[in-house]
């Protein structure tokens, strides 16, 4: 006798989503907590209230879970850069990186595996692609709307204006753990903009939003 029920699919292809994020929020936590030498499946099951079975089911080993984490974590999309200059772009870009730079994933988390990534050719190759998609994509963007409104040579450097725009501010955060203010982000749109602009004065128009 047949029927129209089918029973779900049992065993290693039930993977439950809430499950699957559970255990990448306690895999950031505790990467942040203890970094990834210490790390280990047993800590990331308990903090995340699940067995190690549930983790193996998902990933063969510790470095495919971090590396599969912190790459999607870190993936998500940047806001659309573009308030009609190259100081609002500036402005925007140096809010939304500051606020970044303060996720554990770019203070702590970061900075750990790039230790790590000198004794690990796997992790070095994987953040060195993620780290490079990054500026492209900051760059990318940034640089080519500051070209086509005629604020930026055709022939400026995105790898380099990138480390120019970026940079100050990992330092600032990540390194010297100085506070940002107001008046520091304005002086480092000035004196990033001036950086830049070959041409000469970049013009001024209409400013960046504020980030709710």
């Amino acid at each position: 006798m047949t029927s129209d029920k089918r029973r779900a699919p049992a065993g290693a292809a039930v993977l439950r989503g809430d499950i699957t994020r559970a255990i990448r929020r306690a895999l950031m936590q505790e990467l942040a907590a203890v970094g990834y030498g210490r790390l280990s499946i047993e800590a990331v099951a308990r903090r995340a209230g699940v067995s190690k079975t549930a983790i193996y089911r998902r990933w063969s080993s510790k470095l495919d879970l971090v590396i599969e984490t912190v790459v999607a974590a870190a993936g998500s999309k940047l806001p659309a850069l573009d308030t009609g200059s190259l100081r609002g772009d500036l402005t925007l870009l140096f809010q939304v990186v500051a606020h970044a730079l303060r996720h554990p994933l770019a203070s702590q988390i970061i900075p750990d595996l790039l230790a790590e990534a000198a004794r690990n050719p796997t992790i070095d190759e994987t953040l060195q692609q993620l780290l490079r998609a990054k500026q492209q994509e900051i760059g990318g963007r940034l640089i080519s709307l500051a070209v086509e409104r005629g604020e930026l040579p055709a022939d400026t450097d995105a790898d380099a204006a990138v480390d120019l725009i970026v940079g100050p501010l990992y330092w600032r955060l990540a390194i010297a753990r100085t506070p940002l203010t107001p008046t520091y982000l304005e002086q480092l749109v000035e004196s990033v903009a001036i950086g830049l602009a070959a041409n000469g004065t970049v013009p001024r128009q209409r400013e960046a939003p504020m980030p709710r």
